[in-house]
């Protein structure tokens, strides 16, 4: 098993912070790292997501969705190729600090024959949670929800 654990400090309400992170339309528009994400935001559905770590060309895989706690957590397990092979857990967590401040944690499980065979991928997979955390921050900070 290996993991990817990033978190940030974000200076806004986790009802806002969620809201953000649950307008899967508006991912092109703010996020370096998921480029496209859709479908039905509940426990059990598939998503269709696509993703471009640094330095890569970008991925495209279907994850179920195993958690969805409002304004808390959104989790989901995704296999590349054939389950068993690679798969990843992928956590985005909102810990509320204060009323108006959370702990934004992104992290990621990845289990699977294959997981020692691709540490280079998962360094620039790091690198895009750093860079989509960031975005985050910047785009639930500037209340950048109340313009659409």
């Amino acid at each position: 098993m290996k993991e990817i654990h990033t978190e940030i400090e974000i200076n806004a309400p986790a009802s806002v912070v969620w809201e953000i992170l649950t307008d899967f339309d508006h991912y092109p528009q703010w996020n370096p790292f998921i480029k496209e994400i859709s479908g039905h935001q509940i426990v059990g559905a598939q998503l269709e997501v696509f993703i471009k770590p640094p330095n890569s060309n970008g991925m495209r895989f279907k994850p179920k969705i195993l958690s969805y706690k409002p304004k808390e957590e959104l989790r989901w397990l995704g296999a590349l190729w054939i389950p068993k092979l690679f798969d990843g857990e992928h956590s985005l967590i909102i810990e509320k600090i204060d009323e108006n401040k959370v702990l934004f944690i992104q992290k990621e499980e990845f289990t699977g024959l294959f997981v020692p065979l691709v540490s280079s991928m998962l360094k620039d997979t790091e690198s895009g949670f750093e860079a989509m955390n960031r975005a985050l921050k910047r785009e639930a900070e500037d209340e950048g929800i109340l313009e659409r």
